[in-house]
């Protein structure tokens, strides 16, 4: 038997924006239509440690049946390091014989499916002329979500802000070159989002960094940085007056700092989650019904998006000689 190993440098030559955004929707349509199998994560959480392990499995069913496996150690504190706060593997088997077929760079798979899931909310969810884009954060999820929102909109304006002024301007010339137009750098979230109509925040922060006065009507909203219950970026109020979209609701319900916090205060309950994404997708469940509304769509990251992932660059892999084939 031969195993596949694929470094973050051939995910990214594979799994293309455009190649990540049509499995994206290939992943969330088969989670709507009731063909993935998959366990909320694990995560351990040792007390003393300075990061987290998340435990992520899947199987879908069909024509492309196959089982996934992500393994991946959250540290927040990484990115102060030039590192990415995401670390760990995407293992793909066979759902003949069981047999591992794939090593994956789970940092690159996570970071450009995430970005191509936020862009598939974006354009099921933001208004049409949307175009003044608001990033908060300025790590590898920030980056990634600069390019995933040019791709499904026109950007007029990119104002993006992060803890350190210094990495923020470098972040905003990088930008700059990216997107080939001009990006500010901003000294506060409130500068950086007043009469953004497109708004991500992809931060490690255990605390708001949004709050809803300075949300601007009709504005949609990413919030893709927390992913553990102990941990919130949108503020109680904003994630009450929303119209919230999440990727999986029973994975909102359980694992979402962002939503969680606001139950707990008395604000929201499950009755506050409009649809998942998947259902938007296929047409199951409206978005957006006007265009004042504040649309907030709350990425957690699945399993099946990472499946599909590995699945489609399993086939890149076989199809351009890429990779590195190993026994075992």
């Amino acid at each position: 038997m031969t195993v596949l190993v694929l470094d973050a440098a051939q995910v990214h030559q594979l799994l293309t924006p455009e190649a990540a955004l049509h499995a994206m929707r290939e992943a969330l349509a088969a989670l709507a239509h009731d063909e993935v199998h998959q366990p909320l994560r694990m995560i351990v959480r040792p007390p003393a440690a300075a990061g987290l392990m998340g435990v992520m499995p899947s199987y879908r069913s069909g024509h492309e049946a196959a089982y996934g496996l992500k393994a991946v150690c959250v540290f927040p504190d990484n990115p102060t390091i030039g590192k990415d706060a995401h670390q760990g593997a995407v293992l793909l088997f066979s759902a003949a014989t069981g047999e591992l077929q794939a090593l994956m760079n789970a940092s690159a798979i996570t970071e450009v499916r995430t970005a191509a899931v936020s862009a598939i909310a974006t354009d099921l969810l933001a208004r049409p002329d949307a175009g003044d884009l608001a990033v908060i954060g300025t790590g590898v999820q920030g980056r990634a979500h600069l390019r995933a929102m040019a791709g499904v909109r026109t950007l007029r304006r990119v104002r993006v802000v992060g803890r350190d002024p210094a990495r923020t301007e470098a972040f905003a010339a990088e930008a700059a070159a990216l997107l080939s137009l001009s990006v500010q750098a901003c000294s506060s979230v409130a500068e950086a989002v007043d009469g953004a109509d497109l708004i991500v925040t992809a931060t490690t922060s255990a605390e708001p960094v949004l709050r809803r006065n300075w949300i601007s009507p009709g504005a949609h909203i990413n919030a893709v940085g927390s992913s553990v219950p102990t941990a919130r970026e949108i503020d109680t109020a904003t994630m009450a007056e929303a119209s919230l979209f999440v990727d999986r609701r029973e994975s909102t319900l359980n694992e979402s700092g962002d939503y969680l916090f606001a139950a707990r205060e008395g604000a929201i309950g499950p009755d506050q989650i409009r649809a998942e994404l998947g259902a938007v997708l296929i047409g199951a469940a409206p978005g957006r019904t006007d265009d004042n509304e504040i649309t907030l769509f709350k990425s957690l990251g699945l399993a099946v998006e990472d499946l599909v992932a590995a699945d489609h660059l399993y086939r890149e892999a076989q199809r351009h000689g890429t990779g590195t084939w190993v026994s075992f």
